[in-house]
């Protein structure tokens, strides 16, 4: 595993809409589509926000995957963020809503381990629904879909790297390449572990939620697994809010950090595309 020892940016939805933000132009949507793993009823639809480029593709496209808080307000800035620059790059972005459309208090979510432990069940099976929603978007290369998550949706983006998870999800395919933020890593018990997709691992070496250090030393099968270690950032390093304690744990932004992962992680993604779809 390559290791670099070098905070965390989130991102924001917004509502569906064609608009000018930032000065770049692209289409905007909030979308629906039924989940596999509904948990809290008999059947729930999820929502999220889908940005496009402007134009008919097809693009490659990214699932963006919130982390315990749920779409807090600044978690949907930061993610919005993310979605614009990743928009202006030439891809897709469908940034999912796992707890809303289940009735789901972030706070609650964040204070319970038990209640994480099980989000990582069916967010598992949002993020396979998520990629067959985008699959089935004539203006989406359906072999070309990647998988963004911050902290709880880190963890569950590692469980969809795996390439023995992916099966019991009965998914359609692998994704392209998997990103984790700040996740525990302690959903590979057991190495090494088969991937089924490239996977890129961001922490920060201050983060007390989480340990960057679990994360050293995982083997891997079948992909490639590097790990990038900010020394003096804490948990949530790419959420745009001053640091501070967050039950009990440091959170915050760290500008180098945040926009160097950022960087490095659309070279990742470029890096994996296949030939035909490179994004200007």
């Amino acid at each position: 595993m390559k290791i670099i020892r070098v905070l965390y940016v989130a991102l924001a939805a917004s509502a569906g809409m064609f608009c000018a933000f930032g000065g770049s132009a692209r289409a905007q949507d909030l979308v629906s589509f039924q989940a596999s793993d509904p948990f809290t009823s008999s059947q729930v639809m999820l929502t999220a926000q889908m940005d496009k480029p402007l134009g008919n593709g097809p693009f490659p496209a990214v699932v963006l995957m919130h982390g315990c808080g749920g779409w807090q307000p600044a978690v949907q800035y930061s993610l919005e963020m993310l979605s614009e620059y990743l928009n202006e790059h030439g891809y897709v972005v469908l940034n999912l809503d796992s707890f809303g459309p289940r009735n789901l208090s972030g706070n609650a979510m964040c204070a319970s381990n038990a209640e994480l432990q099980q989000a990582l069940v069916y967010r598992a099976h949002d993020a396979v629904d998520a990629m067959r929603y985008l699959r089935a978007q004539p203006f989406v290369q359906p072999q070309d879909i990647f998988l963004v998550g911050q902290s709880n949706g880190g963890s569950v983006a590692m469980e969809a790297a795996d390439a023995g998870d992916m099966k019991s999800l009965d998914a359609p395919a692998p994704f392209r390449g998997v990103v984790a933020y700040y996740p525990w890593c302690g959903v590979y018990p057991h190495h090494p572990v088969n991937l089924s997709a490239p996977l890129l691992i961001f922490n920060g070496g201050e983060d007390n939620w989480v340990s960057a250090r679990q994360c050293d030393g995982i083997k891997a099968t079948g992909a490639d697994i590097a790990e990038v270690t900010y020394p003096d950032a804490v948990h949530s390093f790419d959420i745009d809010i001053p640091k501070q304690l967050y039950q009990g744990h440091w959170v915050g932004y760290d500008p180098h950090a945040a926009q160097d992962s950022q960087t490095r992680m659309l070279a990742f993604f470029n890096d994996r595309l296949t030939p035909d779809i490179r994004p200007d």
